[in-house]
């Protein structure tokens, strides 16, 4: 007798949802080769760019015996190239230079990672960008927040370091492994929003310069990706700013007559900037942050688009 070979029993066809595979993503890159690619921009990005921050800080960190207002980028820069020649302006780039590197490679990396698993599929879901963008920069300021408060108190006039070891080592001995990261929570505050609003203004603006001229996209990609981040960085960085004040007021109390905060909470930081300098205080540096984040996007996303290029032609694709 002939038997029956087909099962007896089917298991039942259930539909789960696709999850992308994020070990090669839409571009064709590896997770390790944005992380290259981040780096390399991040780092070109604050080298070049670095003057203009060290103006920045300067400007947000003024005390009571020289008002704010009074002084602008101009009278600043003069300051310092009077007193401290050219060099004054690059105090704390070795800092910069060993955090900007890892922290940018964390950021583009977690960035088109999140960004493929939340637009699923869809180029033109700005919420996906913003979320993606969000995810980020809380991963990537844990890197870097404590090379950035190491460079800011490099920075400032007078400052009574010898160098990035030299700091290092002083906050470790005088103030505790914590202090180099007072203003995490601040910074992560500042930078949710500014990167949201960054690359939501990125993404928006890369499309319509392409849609103005579709034919020639591909020719003017640098050029498309250059213009766009500087507008995404001029705009988050004037929204932001009063945040960016809180963080280097945390970063540098204490040392140079900064003033010293009875708690690290923003509210108390906030109340202590309006009682001493006005509302008008937490505008500090804006020009400055403005003038540094509009090339500095320009130079970053081009670098890193460039390098993308370059990984995709040596992959093949």
């Amino acid at each position: 007798m002939a038997t029956d070979a087909s099962p007896k029993y089917r298991a039942p066809d259930f539909h789960h949802p696709e999850i992308p595979d994020i070990s090669v993503s839409h571009d064709g890159l590896r997770f390790w080769q944005y992380m290259i690619a981040g780096s390399i921009a991040g780092s070109v990005e604050h080298m070049a760019m670095f003057p203009v921050d060290t103006l920045k800080t300067r400007m947000q960190v003024l005390g009571g015996s020289c008002p704010p207002h009074s002084i602008g980028v101009r009278q600043s820069l003069g300051s310092i190239l009077k007193l401290e020649g050219p060099a004054g302006l690059y105090r704390g780039i070795g800092a910069m230079g060993l955090g900007a590197g890892p922290a940018h490679a964390v950021y583009f990396s977690v960035y088109e990672l999140c960004k493929q698993f939340f637009s699923r599929g869809d180029p033109n879901n700005s919420m996906a960008h913003a979320v993606s963008g969000v995810f980020a920069t809380v991963a990537s300021d844990a890197v870097f927040t404590p090379m950035d408060m190491v460079k800011q108190r490099l920075q400032l006039k007078s400052s009574p370091y010898k160098g990035v070891g030299d700091c290092v080592k002083r906050v470790l001995m005088e103030e505790g492994a914590g202090a180099f990261y007072a203003s995490y929570r601040t910074t992560v505050i500042m930078n949710a929003p500014f990167t949201a609003v960054y690359f939501t203004t990125y993404e928006a603006a890369k499309r319509a310069l392409m849609e103005v001229s579709p034919e020639s996209a591909s020719d003017e990609r640098l050029v498309v990706h250059a213009t766009a981040g500087a507008a995404a960085g001029a705009l988050a960085a004037a929204l932001t700013t009063p945040l960016d004040v809180v963080k280097t007021q945390l970063q540098c109390q204490g040392v140079c007559g900064c003033h010293r905060f009875s708690s690290g909470s923003m509210g108390n930081v906030i109340k202590t900037i309006v009682k001493k300098d006005g509302y008008h205080g937490l505008m500090r540096g804006w020009i400055p942050r403005m003038l540094f984040h509009a090339p500095a996007a320009a130079i970053s996303w081009s670098t890193y688009e460039a390098s993308k290029n370059f990984f995709q032609q040596l992959n093949g694709n």
